[in-house]
């Protein structure tokens, strides 16, 4: 399939480009894989970080300190990765990210081979890996606004989010075979090598040679603030209620999903110590991605068939943040090991139903910065996460209660929601004539 349109101009980048369908296909299933990739590089460190503890003698503090500065490295770069990706072009920012995490993933054996400051050196790598992947998700944002028509974006995006359950599901699987087999160094070379084959791949069948390049020129001007050859009404866009409406509820409901990611598995080891680790570890994942790709569908149609985008972002804002949370109460309810895996199975699947509500709301509201707007709600969403992550363990802690958790969960997926529901729209705010710079 031919490439698909050049968005570096400011004609190109007034407003969504439309793909051919091969093209569409083609290009889903390539971010679907560099997604899946994203996730199989991320986790990769939770699956050795017992091996690894054991190899180095880390205690548990410092086997904490390792997995954090991932998070804190994310945080850094989600807002200039989002500004970076509407100057230059989201596919460009993908490619040069994935190159950097890639190549780093396939040498930290050899430089934690190469010196005896094991810590410093895996602390220092997991930070920049959270550095040079805080940016994928606003880059994607911001490639998806411009690449997709409106009534397409939901199932697009619920599409390549799928990649997220896909690396999970992968690494659990094969890095945990891997890890046995030829031990913690092969989980990192493998995915360090597929990474730069995705890369290779994009380089050499998806995009030209032309819009591949990028020039330190380049960089230094999509950093800029002051010379953007498209203006955008910054000011007035923050100044929108519909703007912090969607900003509050994708903070509100990524920090929910840390919390859920980072404390079901403890909740399982303890409320149910006889229970095999793969079953709560591998089938709430494998729920999300069905229930993803039908909240997008589900999504388009509504659309397609004459409903207002906002009703049905709306709408799968109720199911991904209220339903959901009724199946995570009932998870601290549950009086037998299968009913907690079925409560937890819903509910993760059913925040998958966000990504074609507020994910593509964001959007909607501005296509021309999508990867910016994106980028501050996915760093709200990322210091929250670490606020209710800790937070949640003060009250295990404190009450010696997991309903105090799954309460914490339900109350701020409330408050992200019924944000969304009154203040939310869907129509654009980036075209006001009355520019202003940031």
């Amino acid at each position: 399939p031919r490439p698909g349109p050049d968005l570096s101009t400011p004609q190109a980048r007034s407003g969504p480009q439309a793909l051919s369908l091969p093209e569409s296909r083609l290009w889903t299933t390539m971010l679907l894989l560099g997604t899946c990739l994203l996730y199989c590089a991320r986790v990769l460190m939770p699956i050795c970080v017992v091996t690894m503890s054991s190899r180095f003698d880390w205690d548990k503090k410092q086997s904490g300190i390792v997995l954090s500065s991932f998070f804190w490295g994310y945080c850094l770069t989600q807002i200039v990765g989002g500004h970076l990706s509407d100057r230059i072009g989201g596919e460009k920012v993908l490619l040069l990210s994935a190159s950097a995490w890639g190549s780093i993933t396939a040498i930290t054996p050899l430089l934690i081979s190469s010196s005896s400051a094991h810590l410093t050196l895996m602390t220092f790598t997991r930070f920049l890996m959270g550095l040079l992947q805080g940016v994928y998700f606003p880059a994607l944002a911001s490639l998806l606004s411009q690449k997709v028509q409106e009534s397409e974006r939901a199932l697009t995006y619920s599409t390549v989010g799928t990649g997220s359950q896909f690396g999970t599901l992968v690494m659990g699987a094969a890095g945990s075979l891997l890890l046995d087999w030829y031990g913690w160094e092969s989980v990192f070379y493998l995915t360090g090598l597929l990474t730069l084959l995705w890369v290779y791949c994009m380089c050499k069948f998806i995009l030209p040679q032309k819009e591949i390049i990028v020039s330190l020129h380049d960089l230094a001007k999509g950093l800029s603030l002051s010379s953007k050859p498209t203006k955008v009404p910054w000011r007035k866009i923050f100044r929108k209620p519909p703007v912090w409406a969607v900003i509050v509820a994708q903070l509100c409901a990524a920090s929910t999903f840390f919390t859920l990611l980072s404390w079901l598995p403890t909740f399982f080891s303890e409320t149910f110590p006889d229970s095999k680790g793969w079953i709560f570890n591998v089938i709430p994942w494998l729920v999300a991605i069905p229930f993803s790709l039908f909240a997008g569908f589900l999504s388009d149609q509504c659309v397609s068939q004459g409903c207002k985008p906002i009703t049905a972002r709306k709408f799968m804002q109720v199911i991904g943040s209220g339903v959901s949370s009724l199946f995570a109460l009932g998870i601290g309810y549950s009086t037998s090991f299968c009913q907690a895996v079925a409560f937890a199975s819903a509910s993760i699947g059913l925040q998958t139903f966000n990504h074609s509500g507020i994910s593509v709301n964001i959007q909607d509201l501005a296509p021309s910065c999508a990867g910016l707007l994106f980028g501050v709600a996915n760093t709200g969403g990322a210091l929250l996460g670490v606020i209710c992550v800790y937070l949640a363990g003060h009250l295990i802690e404190n009450t010696g209660s997991w309903v105090s958790v799954f309460n914490l969960v339900a109350i701020v997926n409330t408050v992200g929601l019924c944000t969304f529901l009154i203040f939310g729209k869907a129509h654009r705010m980036d075209l006001d004539p009355a520019y202003t710079d940031l």
